[in-house]
C-alpha cells in the first residue's frame, strides 16, 4: 500500500447502474442485549464466558448496543448514502432453545429493524445464520448432530413466514468454513470443539442444512433472491517445489472449495484433500441428492491472501501458512496481508464455476489501530485499502467476469469474535464505554463515493 490515495482513480459510475453497494454486519457482533426480552443463550455467549477464550476477556454482553440503538445506526447508514444493509438474525433471539417455543419479542424486534430500514429507503439483506447457534442445541451435539438439519429448516421457515413479505434478498449461512474449522476443528471459536471427529460430521450437516434451508425458503418465497456466503483467501505456494505446490492445493481445497463445491453439486474435494474421505461415514441414503441447491447468487468474502508451504508436522493437511508478519508485507491490525489482487483472483476463481449465476462481494474491509483526535478519526490506510480492492473488482468487471455488488465489512467497530474489541473494522468508530459513534474519514469517503453521480 505504498501508493498515495490520490493516485487511485475510482468512481462509482465505472461499475454501472445495476451494481449493488452496501455494508455488512452480524447480530452477535453488534446487538448486545444478550439476555433480554426472552433471548436464549448462544454458543458465543457461553464460549466468551470461559477463561482465556476472548482477547483481554472482553464481554459481548453489550457490544455496540445495536439492539437499542438500531434506529440511530440505520440513520447513519442513510447518512452515509448506503442503499443496502446486510444484517443477520439471531437464532436464539427467535428460538431461545433452538427449536420449539417461539420468542415473539425477538420476532417483533427484527420486524422493527426491517420496517425502519424500509422507511429510510434502505434495502434489507438478511443472513439467517451468522454463527450464533443456540447453546441449547450445542448441548445436544450442535452441528455434529444430524437432527440439526430439521432444527435449522424450522428456523428458516419461521424467518420466511415472518419477514419474507419485505425481505427480498436472503443469505442462508455465513462462512461455513470458518465456523466449522475454527469452532469444531481448531477449537479457537465457539463452541470450542476439536478434531476430525467433530469437524467431519459438522461439515456434512452444515452443507445439508444450507441446501435444506434454501429449499424451505424457495418453497415459501418463490420470488426471493436466495444466496449463501463463503469466505475465501487467495492461496499461493511458497515456492514452485512440488511439495509446496501440493500443500497449497490441499489448503485451497480446505479453505476455498470445501463448502461451495458440494453446494454446487460437485461433491467434496476429497481427491485434493484426502483427509476428508472420512466424511463418507456420515452419509445416509439420499444425501448426495440433498447436498446441492440452485442459488440465485453466491456471496464471497475476501480480505487477504495466504502463502503456503509443505509441513510434515501439520496433521491431515501437511501444510503451514507463512505468516504475513514474517514476509515484510503491509499488514492490517489482524496481521493479515494487504494484497488487493487477492479479491480479483477470487472473483476469477468463483467465475470458473458455471453453476454460479451471480456473484457479490458480501464482505471486504480492514482493521487498523484507529484513534480519536480532536473528535475525529482519520484513517487513510482504510480508505486506501478500500480503493485498491475496489480497483481490482473493477478490473474483474471490465474483463467480463460476473461480479454484481460490494458490501463493506463493517458499519461500526464491533465485537470481533475471539479478538474481542481490539480490531476495529468499522466505517464508524464506537467508544465502547459510552456507545458514542464517530464517522471515520473512511465512512465519509464511502458516503461521498456512493453519493457521486
Amino acid at each position: 500500500m505504498e501508493s498515495n490515495i490520490q493516485d487511485i482513480q475510482i468512481n462509482k459510475q465505472l461499475f454501472g447502474e445495476d451494481f449493488i453497494w452496501g455494508v455488512s454486519t452480524a447480530a452477535f457482533q453488534i446487538e448486545g442485549a444478550c439476555d433480554v426480552h426472552g433471548k436464549g443463550e448462544s454458543i458465543w455467549d457461553a464460549f466468551s464466558g470461559k477463561k482465556g477464550k476472548i482477547l483481554n476477556a472482553h464481554s459481548p454482553a453489550i457490544a455496540c448496543d445495536f439492539y437499542n440503538q438500531y434506529q440511530n445506526d440505520i440513520d447513519l447508514i442513510k447518512q452515509l448514502n448506503i442503499p443496502n444493509f446486510r444484517f443477520s438474525i439471531s437464532w436464539p433471539r427467535i428460538f431461545p432453545n433452538g427449536t420449539g417455543e417461539v420468542n415473539q419479542a425477538g420476532v417483533d424486534y427484527y420486524n422493527k429493524v426491517i420496517d425502519y430500514c424500509i422507511e429510510k429507503g434502505i434495502e434489507p439483506w438478511v443472513t439467517i445464520y451468522h454463527w450464533d447457534l443456540p447453546n441449547a442445541l450445542e448441548l445436544k451435539g450442535g452441528w455434529t448432530n444430524r437432527e440439526i438439519i430439521d432444527w435449522f429448516t424450522a428456523y428458516v421457515a419461521l424467518c420466511a413466514e415472518n419477514f419474507g413479505d419485505r425481505v427480498k434478498h436472503w443469505m442462508i449461512m455465513n462462512e461455513p468454513a470458518v465456523f466449522t474449522g475454527a469452532g469444531y476443528f481448531l477449537g479457537i471459536h465457539a463452541p470450542g470443539r476439536t478434531g476430525l471427529k467433530n469437524f467431519l460430521p459438522a461439515i456434512h450437516h452444515v452443507v445439508l442444512s444450507i441446501a435444506a434451508g434454501a429449499k424451505a425458503l424457495r418453497k415459501q418465497l418463490p420470488q426471493a433472491q436466495i444466496g449463501s456466503t463463503f469466505s475465501c483467501s487467495y492461496i499461493e505456494p511458497y515456492s514452485d517445489k512440488p511439495k509446496d505446490v501440493n500443500a497449497a492445493k490441499r489448503t485451497d481445497a480446505l479453505i476455498n472449495r470445501l463448502f461451495i463445491e458440494p453446494i454446487l453439486g460437485l461433491g467434496y474435494p476429497v481427491d485434493d484433500m484426502p483427509a476428508l474421505k472420512g466424511i463418507e461415514k456420515y452419509y445416509q441414503p439420499g444425501d448426495e441428492d440433498n447436498l446441492n441447491f440452485d442459488f440465485d447468487f453466491i456471496g464471497i468474502q475476501n480480505y487477504t491472501r495466504e502463502i503456503v508451504k509443505y509441513s510434515l508436522f501439520t496433521p491431515y493437511v501437511n501444510a503451514t501458512l507463512v505468516k504475513a508478519e514474517n514476509r515484510k508485507v503491509p499488514l492490517t491490525a489482524m496481521k493479515w496481508e494487504v494484497y488487493p489482487p487477492s479479491i480479483y483472483h477470487m472473483i476469477k476463481k468463483f467465475n470458473n464455476y458455471p453453476q454460479i449465476k451471480k456473484l457479490y462481494i458480501t464482505e471486504n474491509g480492514a482493521a487498523f489501530p484507529d484513534v480519536v483526535t480532536d473528535g475525529k478519526v482519520i484513517d487513510p490506510q482504510r480508505i486506501e485499502y478500500l480503493q485498491a480492492y475496489l480497483q481490482q473488482i473493477l478490473k474483474a468487471k471490465n474483463e467480463g467476469l460476473k461480479i454484481s455488488g460490494y458490501f463493506v465489512w463493517t458499519l461500526t467497530d464491533n465485537f470481533e469474535w475471539a479478538e474481542g474489541y481490539h480490531p476495529r473494522f468499522g466505517l464508524i468508530y464506537v467508544d465502547f464505554e459510552t456507545q458514542q459513534r464517530i464517522i471515520k474519514a473512511s465512512g465519509h469517503w464511502y458516503a461521498k463515493f456512493l453519493g457521486s453521480s
